[in-house]
């Protein structure tokens, strides 16, 4: 199936790894242009430099800290230049604090919700112009089963990502007016860097595999077992394509089962 991505340019924060990784290597692969940005730059260099053999589209890679206003906007100015515009954005730097509330320090949890929220909204703001001037603009908020059912160990966290869930309904509604869609992939446990690290420091005799399902199956998982990156980035781009035009203000579980609220 064509997606209508072809030469559209989307830009896609905390790519070095992970489900950031994945999308863009699956845009560049449907043809789109995509700029991609993390804190580290060599490494976020070193990760996305096989992706020039991944497809068609063109790649721009730049240092950002997307809680950082200015660099933000210095970021999308430069993909905007390059490229001649912004079709989309895919809201996804984001980590989990794995605390419960008495645990967690107040720097800690302005920090998440820093993250979080700016993350986000520094984004949006950036290239909303542009967003509006395209003829099927989109922002992809990547964001946590979390929002909707909290754990009280990622108290900081679940309580962050509500907070982005219900943003995300807010700038759909504002950003209607512009054409431009905003939605949410909501995620469950997903195989990523972050997982393999609590393994291998975790001392378990077992193997990857069946320590992962162990956990998959005491969170509740109906598939029993973590989601992989590609998973993920399948439902964002399709949320960016053209072809979810009729589409906003509304957010995909990709987790397995794992959701239990109505």
């Amino acid at each position: 199936m064509d997606l209508q991505l072809a030469g559209r340019t989307v830009v896609v924060t905390g790519a070095s790894s992970g489900i950031g990784l994945a999308t863009a290597r699956m845009l560049v692969a449907e043809g789109a242009n995509v700029a991609v940005c993390a804190r580290d730059l060599d490494r976020l260099r070193s990760a996305v430099a096989p992706l020039g053999d991944a497809g068609p589209g063109a790649v721009h890679a730049a240092a950002c800290d997307v809680t950082d206003r200015a660099s933000v906007e210095a970021f999308v100015d430069e993909a905007a230049g390059r490229f001649g515009g912004v079709d989309g954005l895919v809201c996804n730097a984001g980590r989990s604090l794995m605390a419960r509330l008495p645990d967690t320090g107040d720097d800690e949890i302005r920090d998440e919700f820093s993250l979080k929220i700016f993350g986000s909204w520094n984004l949006v703001r950036a290239a909303r112009k542009s967003l509006a001037e395209s003829d099927s603009g989109s922002v992809v908020n990547v964001n946590a089963i979390l929002s909707r059912q909290p754990e009280a160990k990622l108290a900081i966290t679940s309580a962050a990502r509500a907070a982005l869930l219900n943003l995300t309904s807010s700038m759909a509604e504002e950003l209607a007016v512009d054409g431009t869609r905003v939605n949410s992939v909501l995620l469950g446990l997903v195989d990523t860097g972050q997982w393999r690290r609590r393994y291998e420091g975790s001392g378990s005799e077992l193997d990857y595999a069946s320590w992962s399902a162990e956990i998959a199956a005491d969170r509740g998982i109906a598939l029993g077992r973590f989601g992989t990156a590609e998973e993920v980035a399948f439902h964002i781009v399709t949320l960016l394509s053209p072809l979810a035009s009729y589409t906003t203000g509304t957010s995909i579980d990709v987790g397995g089962g794992v959701g239990r609220y109505i």
